[in-house]
């Protein structure tokens, strides 16, 4: 394809296709992780760089310049974790073709199965757009795959981290044992029981989907958008969690086109 004199070939449109991709999957990834912020921090420390060059402040650009490699060693040694589960994952599914969104929610809705036909009380939290960073620090840090056999262990009673919340972010365990806010003035939620008025509370201060087993029935519910739902069985707590899953991807894809279509 020749385009006023500049020649276009079909390995160049593959190419960029493939960054495109690589780069669109990527910042998925780090959508709402601290590496979100550290990689901006990055960019600035280029962005100055490039000025200090440009104005010739040599001084200036040689503390960046050092600045940057240390700054690439910090990134190695701080997100270690994170490189290694993203590796793990393309190992699984190459190039980046992973969506564990089905098996997590298959995960959930057999532990909350299991937790309401024994009648285990559980408050399991789960996290969507807004951060729920200063819960999770009130509690014990897990950061464990999603597994039912890991949250019917952390409801059983008697056990160190039944009370509490559990926070899941994306498909890790974040945190147990959490302390939810419970506002009292609220009237409508003064007939609950802890755990349902703790599950109310935080769904009207955040977009979190908080799933309550009752202790005493063994029923299911739902705390969002500051109502809540009970008595729900597998199939219908199934259908609200996907419905949530698809909104946190179209609002994933709408970050990407935000962020490509900025400045244009």
């Amino acid at each position: 394809m020749d385009l006023g004199g500049i020649t276009i070939r079909w390995q160049d449109i593959l190419e960029i296709l493939i960054l495109s991709f690589i780069i669109y999957r990527f910042l998925l990834f780090i959508q709402g992780r601290r590496a979100l912020q550290v990689l901006l921090g990055l960019l600035v420390i280029i962005f100055a760089g490039i000025i200090s060059q440009i104005l010739h402040l040599e001084i200036i650009s040689w503390i960046l310049k050092n600045l940057f490699v240390a700054w690439a060693i910090f990134l190695i040694i701080v997100f270690q974790p994170e490189i290694r589960r993203g590796l793990a994952r393309i190992g699984k599914t190459p190039f980046f073709f992973w969506d564990e969104q089905e098996s997590v929610i298959d995960e959930i809705i057999n532990a909350v199965n299991f937790l309401s036909r024994n009648k285990y009380g559980a408050l399991i939290v789960i996290q969507q757009e807004v951060g729920l960073r200063d819960y999770m620090e009130s509690g014990v840090t897990i950061d464990a795959r999603v597994s039912s056999e890991l949250l019917i262990s952390i409801f059983t009673p008697h056990t160190p981290l039944h009370d509490g919340a559990v926070i899941i972010e994306d498909d890790r365990i974040a945190a147990s044992n959490c302390i939810l806010p419970i506002k009292e003035e609220d009237l409508d939620i003064r007939h609950m029981g802890s755990r349902h008025r703790a599950a109310l509370t935080l769904s009207k201060e955040t977009d979190a989907a908080i799933l309550v087993v009752s202790e005493e029935t063994g029923k299911i519910s739902l705390a969002l958008r500051g109502s809540i739902r009970t008595d729900l069985d597998g199939i219908s707590l199934r259908d609200e969690i996907v419905k949530l899953s698809n909104k946190k991807t179209v609002s994933s894809n709408k970050f990407f086109v935000r962020w490509t279509t900025r400045g244009k």
